[in-house]
């Protein structure tokens, strides 16, 4: 039996649950029974709470509730995202606390609010990290990416704060969450937020048969795009990193070669092209010197995708892009992808299996995002589990 709520909660938890409370969270915590489904009422869940920059702890918060066209998810695994790590000690400045953080994640359906229809309880499913509005110009035409209302799940900034999923359950709106199949394993369903990332980066490339391309940077999303680059039908594909063990995975999932980002990579990158350069180059770390390398490594003509954002401002090599004429194409998140991405996992088109280091409860959450944070060499995707969920 599931705890009813009567202790008093202080400090930094005691604040997140009164702006809970005053619905500044974006969603509602006030139990109800649906005429859909059971939700328990005056129940607690375990969240792990980033309660100041780099301090996370595990605490107890009511339940939330789906509310008018929302789902509430029992989550079952929730994948730590470079950009929590990035949030953790307030360098992004978007995970100020007190937050919930995580926004990769799968789990079962566990309540539906009114209005939803195509979900009932116990579907497995995975979601959507941007909620949209579904109603403004960019929806309409496509670009919920882009949407002039869009929240992430797991973020905190000056424009809003939403609960994220290192928590036992998230209610978010049904139109971001997608049915899975069952030869999906829910850690691996967790890594569908990435993969979907890195297949709206590629189709934004405009990759034509035959191509060569170069990934800078191999991060989780660098590896997923050179995968997603193969599928769409690139020959060669060249991976740029610093880190050796990267590098050694890169090559594992289907790098043509692997180059170090500590010699003249633009050099090499010419050797390997016989002074062409790469027809598409992704960047995928997000700094002057990298953007500046995938500029210099691309043929006349060519096409830089930017998917790294770790840096607010960087500077260009104006004159080489504008006389060279290179094409200069940003990538946000992901835009209708979840479809197509749990296709290529559930074929095995892309493997995200070698890419998960470890699968750990939600109280080993403090040890793992310091573990990431201090760059432990071989350490690529940590899976946290909030419940038991088969």
């Amino acid at each position: 039996m599931r705890e009813s709520v009567r202790s008093t909660t202080t400090g930094s938890a005691g604040l997140f649950l009164e702006l809970f409370h005053k619905r500044k969270m974006c969603a509602r915590v006030w139990a109800v029974h649906t005429a859909k489904s059971e939700i328990v009422l005056d129940a607690i869940m375990k969240v792990l709470l980033l309660s100041k920059y780099r301090h996370l702890e595990l605490t107890n918060f009511p339940d939330p509730t789906p509310s008018r066209g929302e789902v509430l998810i029992r989550v079952a695994a929730c994948g730590i995202c470079g950009s929590d790590v990035h949030g953790y000690d307030g360098s992004s400045g978007r995970r100020i606390p007190p937050i919930v953080m995580g926004h990769e994640a799968a789990g079962r359906i566990a309540g539906v609010g009114e209005g939803v229809e195509g979900f009932t309880k116990d579907d497995r499913v995975t979601l959507d990290s941007t909620i949209y509005c579904g109603a403004c110009s960019h929806c309409c035409r496509g670009e919920v990416n882009l949407c002039d209302h869009r929240q992430v799940l797991g973020v905190s900034c000056s424009d809003y704060r939403r609960a994220g999923a290192f928590a036992e359950f998230v209610a978010v709106p049904s139109r971001i969450v997608y049915r899975l199949p069952d030869s999906l394993s829910f850690a691996e369903a967790a890594m569908l937020e990435a993969v979907s990332v890195a297949v709206h980066a590629v189709s934004l490339a405009q990759i034509s048969p035959g191509s060569n391309a170069l990934v800078v940077g191999a991060g989780m999303i660098g590896l997923l795009v050179l995968q997603a680059l193969r599928v769409a039908g690139c020959s060669r594909i060249f991976v740029a990193d610093l880190d050796r063990s990267r590098l050694k995975l890169a090559q594992d999932v289907g790098a043509t070669a692997i180059l170090s980002a500590e010699a003249d990579l633009v050099a090499e990158v010419m050797q390997l092209t016989g002074g062409t350069g790469v027809d598409v180059a992704v960047e995928a770390v997000g700094r002057s010197e990298t953007v500046k390398a995938s500029i210099e490594s691309v043929r006349k003509g060519g096409t830089v995708v930017l998917v790294g954002n770790i840096s607010p401002e960087v500077t260009l090599p104006l004159q080489k892009v504008v006389t060279r004429q290179v094409r200069l194409q940003g990538s946000c998140a992901s835009a209708g992808e979840y479809p197509r991405a749990i296709e290529l996992l559930a074929t095995g088109a892309i493997q995200v299996k070698p890419l998960i280091s470890a699968i750990a409860p939600l109280e080993e959450g403090p040890r793992w995002f310091e573990r990431l944070y201090a760059r432990e060499p071989n350490l690529m995707k940590v899976i946290l589990t909030p419940g038991m969920v088969s």
